[in-house]
């Protein structure tokens, strides 16, 4: 679900520190730098960068194309490359039963065995393209709040890794706890019996 979907599921962050002037450039630069890249062809089994809103599978930034006003639009991507195990099993035996024959060897020692196995994987790594996952944010830098459209832990997790590696800025994830200790200006008690403050359950 993203920003224009009909229905939508958002996480809302503070984000900590200032953007160097000019801010428009900052970000830009920050998201060429993240870049989401391309992994169809690599090894590599997972990317997570930057990517266009309007455009997610061919993301350009130049000319403040992610900027709206006061506002900031652009998405996260993950890609990731899932290889099913039966697969690899297949192509393992085979690879197994091919070696065997070329060396006229009745069992493969441990460490060949382990060989194929990398073999394997690099090779499909190589030949299964990845499944993106695009995830929209929006934020707004004047008041520091940012909505990420996704509810997914580990696609949060990765959105406060990557902000921070991009901009140096940190998020607060806001829930009742860190709204009531971000807007009330408690004092060292006051937050220590905020924070031993506990759900209460209403139905049974």
């Amino acid at each position: 679900m993203g920003f224009l979907s009909s229905s939508v599921s958002v996480v809302c962050y503070q984000v900590q520190g200032k953007l160097a002037r000019p801010i428009n450039e900052t970000v830009e630069q920050g998201l060429k730098q993240f870049t989401i890249r391309n992994i169809d062809n690599e090894p590599s089994d997972k990317a997570v960068g930057w990517t266009s809103f309007e455009a997610p599978f061919s993301a350009d930034f130049s000319g403040a194309s992610f900027s709206y006003g006061t506002y900031f639009l652009f998405s996260l991507r993950v890609d990731k490359k899932s290889i099913p195990a039966k697969v690899v099993a297949k192509c393992c035996a085979l690879e197994a039963e091919k070696r065997l024959k070329q060396t006229q060897q009745k069992v493969l020692a441990k460490n060949e065995k382990k060989q194929i196995k990398e073999k394997v994987l690099h090779d499909l790594a190589l030949r299964i393209p990845a499944t993106p996952g695009v995830f929209d944010l929006v934020w707004q830098y004047e008041d520091g709040r940012l909505w990420f459209f996704s509810t997914q832990k580990g696609a949060n997790e990765e959105l406060e890794t990557l902000f921070v590696k991009t901009f140096s800025l940190r998020l607060v994830r806001l829930f009742p706890y860190t709204l009531a200790d971000l807007a009330c200006d408690l004092s060292a008690p006051q937050k220590d019996a905020l924070f031993k403050l506990s759900p209460t359950q209403f139905l049974e």
